[in-house]
């Protein structure tokens, strides 16, 4: 019984405090064909455990598939060297005013059940030396996007990058994002969606934040 109550209890712990995503050191240590072959292995388990007939047609190739998509799809953020170049320009037009670029698409996984969360992020900065070309950005989300995630976590690997790269501490990061954890599990609330918000420098002001969020407000194109 109280093994069951510890389990019960790891179980509902959705908290973390690490701006890091958690790896182990040995993280990678395997080549992705390595990990590919062990988690087909392991899937194939899980399905078995299941009682699903593996040596059906429409069966036999999903362990591959899923293992192959977990690395090279869905979780290949997890990788540093997939990270994308953050290409930035001097600021050579003295551009000084809010910069947003919004409704970048979220494709992610929540860490806790592996599900997926959905959604968009919408994100300004204020230049002073440099700027970002604007794809640049979105590369940077869909990488950190692309990792079993916490919402509160990936806005705060956004902002900081961005800070650092743009050399700014005015950069502010917005998601909205609905989670299948909520919507097909639990309490099954198929309507509600989860807002974050980070920011630093300027738009710890309210005025700055209100001028952002009146931007991404707006009638979409």
């Amino acid at each position: 019984m109280k093994d069951k109550e510890q389990i019960i209890i790891a179980g509902d712990n959705h908290f973390s405090t690490n701006i890091e995503t958690p790896l182990r050191p040995d993280a990678f240590c395997k080549s992705d064909n390595e990990k590919i072959k062990n988690i087909q292995h392991h899937f194939k388990m899980i399905m078995q455990e299941m009682g699903l007939d593996l040596t059906d047609d429409s069966l036999s190739g999903t362990p591959y598939r899923v293992a192959k998509m977990y690395i090279n799809e869905l979780f290949y953020g997890l990788n540093p060297a997939n990270k994308p170049k953050l290409s930035t320009f001097d600021n050579k037009y003295d551009y000084n005013k809010i910069l947003v670029e919004q409704y970048i698409n979220i494709n992610s996984a929540c860490e806790h059940h592996f599900l997926p969360i959905v959604g968009h992020a919408h994100i300004g900065y204020i230049p002073t030396k440099k700027v970002i070309g604007l794809s640049k950005i979105n590369r940077l989300v869909d990488y950190y996007s692309h990792r079993p995630q916490v919402q509160e976590r990936l806005a705060v690997q956004i902002l900081n990058d961005l800070q650092e790269v743009l050399e700014t501490k005015d950069v502010i990061v917005v998601i909205n994002a609905k989670h299948l954890c909520v919507s097909s599990r639990g309490i099954k609330d198929k309507n509600s969606f989860t807002t974050t918000l980070e920011y630093g420098g300027c738009f710890n002001k309210k005025s700055f934040r209100n001028e952002f969020i009146a931007i991404i407000n707006q009638p979409t194109l």
